[in-house]
């Protein structure tokens, strides 16, 4: 029986409600969408580069100073789940413009801090902002292409900024800070937002039916909120007090506790604010850990790679910014040349597993850094191998994470892989950057006797402490292709149409796509 026959059939996100097939307006509508996911993501690492003037110019103490990218951390990370929820019951277009508004005035305010306070509180409402307007901008790309082939090329554009955004912040921080002002790190987003916001308002359509009038699940948005808060904040404690500061011991377990609460929550729960059902089914699941586990070993290299060129290199911001340029070349054509034209033709596994061996072969030749190494012998190679590989992997798994998703459930959907990633990251920079400072301590311990100079011999451990969290980013990338290989088993995306819709027992349907499983049984694609 075809999925029009299925009873209880509603309208499939290419059935716009003027029921003339899919949106004339899609490409459009892409630009602005990519749009906004570029500025999202690329502010994740902007305010990097411009920290250490914001330092100076507003007197935040080293102390404070972390705060300024941990306030943005936890809102985003904290309220991804409830932002996606809110984008399935107001809409996405809605919920679209109104973040894109939010980080603009949040943006404004940070660019325009007079003292510590207020650049705290605008990076905290940036990331609540951002937390509405990710979600809400992948499931609108889920329920605006909807045919195999244009949904690979959709997606593939999509995956390139996702995954090189945080190198743009790099390069666009740089050169922000050293030639204009810090200020300006949060300045570019108010054009970034009001082209977006604009754009949106006059080209983005929903399909019909496609939100999710339910009551909200507020003890699930409190519990997985409150949750994911301790859990990023934890990492971030880890970084600076230790792993076995009380504060940190407790800010785990108290994650711990309010995770699994909510997770009975939700058993119970008559609209959950995240379906059990999604963590469980294999393929989702394969994505989430392979895909937080990449991302673990991604910001070990952005953040050892710029201590490395900068501190041991002498690169000023701007070049170190722009040494990363290879690597979001390699991002792009893994992801629009390789990734969206092997999307519908293998499955996801046979582009993710591949994606992250030769991503780990990138971060293999990174290993290899010494003092007087060459960028031309050994970065250049390691970064081209690292954006190829996670470019190839990351397309295909933003697109399996949201393929023939309910239209009701596509904000959480998208919001989950956005935790992941957020995860992640918090995650990557807390371990691999402790894992680099003991590592660096132990090393000056040990070799101080016969140092030539203090220079010398800080520059040295400073290496090795790189090179050993390097060595600890491969074997987690490693770790993600075997996930990826081991867990995911959906067949090719292709054909029909992209996203589900409720058939007579209120399941996921099936679509009219390929997505089998290894003994050629359809495998449930479901909701978030």
């Amino acid at each position: 029986m075809s999925l029009s026959d299925s009873p209880g059939h509603a309208p499939a996100a290419s059935d716009r409600s003027s029921g003339t097939g899919p949106d004339p307006l899609r490409w459009k509508a892409l630009i602005f969408i990519a749009l906004a996911q570029l500025m999202v993501v690329l502010d994740a690492t902007i305010v990097n580069i411009a920290l250490p003037s914001a330092q100076a110019d507003l007197g935040i103490s080293d102390g404070n100073r972390q705060w300024v990218i941990t306030a943005y951390a936890l809102a985003f990370g904290g309220l991804l789940l409830f932002g996606g929820r809110i984008s399935d019951l107001w809409g996405r277009k809605r919920a679209f413009v109104v973040g894109l508004i939010g980080f603009a005035v949040a943006s404004a305010l940070g660019g325009a801090a007079a003292n510590a306070g207020i650049l705290l509180g605008a990076r905290a409402l940036q990331g609540a902002f951002g937390a509405l307007l990710a979600p809400a901008a992948l499931s609108l790309l889920a329920v605006t292409f909807t045919e195999s082939r244009e949904r690979a090329k959709a997606f593939g554009i999509f995956g390139a900024i996702a995954g090189g955004g945080g190198a743009i912040g790099l390069i666009l921080g740089g050169v922000l800070t050293e030639y204009l002002d810090w200020r300006w790190t949060f300045f570019v987003n108010i054009p970034f937002a009001i082209v977006a916001a604009a754009g949106a308002i006059a080209v983005i359509r929903e399909p019909a039916g496609g939100r999710n009038p339910a009551r909200l699940d507020v003890p699930g948005v409190v519990l997985a909120t409150g949750g994911l808060v301790a859990l990023v904040y934890a990492f971030t404690r880890a970084e600076s007090d230790g792993w076995g500061a009380d504060t940190t011991v407790s800010l785990f377990v108290a994650a711990g506790v309010l995770l699994t609460a909510f997770v009975i929550v939700e058993s119970r729960a008559r609209n959950p604010l995240l379906p059990l059902r999604v963590v469980l089914e294999r393929n989702r699941a394969g994505v989430y850990l392979s895909l937080g586990l990449a991302v673990i070993g991604m910001f070990g290299l952005f953040l050892f790679l710029t201590y490395y060129l900068q501190i041991v290199k002498g690169y000023s911001p701007v070049v170190t910014g722009l040494a990363f340029l290879p690597m979001i070349a390699g991002m792009i054509t893994g992801s629009t040349q390789i990734g969206a034209r092997l999307m519908t033709r293998v499955r996801p596994r046979l582009l993710m597993t591949p994606g992250f061996v030769v991503a780990s072969a990138g971060m293999l030749t990174l290993t290899q850094l010494e003092i007087g190494t060459s960028y031309t012998t050994v970065i250049l190679p390691g970064l081209l191998l690292m954006g190829l590989g996670m470019g190839t992997a990351f397309m295909p798994a933003m697109s399996l994470a949201t393929y023939q998703v309910r239209p009701q459930d596509s904000g959480v959907a998208s919001a989950m892989i956005n935790t992941s990633q957020q995860v992640g990251g918090a995650i990557g920079t807390a371990l691999l950057n402790t894992i680099a400072a003991s590592t660096t301590t132990a090393y000056v311990a040990s070799h101080a006797a016969g140092a030539r100079s203090v220079d010398a011999l800080r520059l040295e451990a400073l290496v090795h402490g790189y090179t050993t969290a390097i060595w600890w980013a491969l074997g987690i990338l490693v770790l993600a292709a075997v996930i990826a290989y081991t867990f995911i088993d959906a067949g090719r995306q292709n054909g029909g149409t992209a996203v589900s819709v409720s058939g007579k027992d209120g399941e996921e349907g099936k679509g009219g796509g390929e997505h089998e499983g290894s003994d050629g049984t359809a495998v449930p694609i479901l909701a978030h």
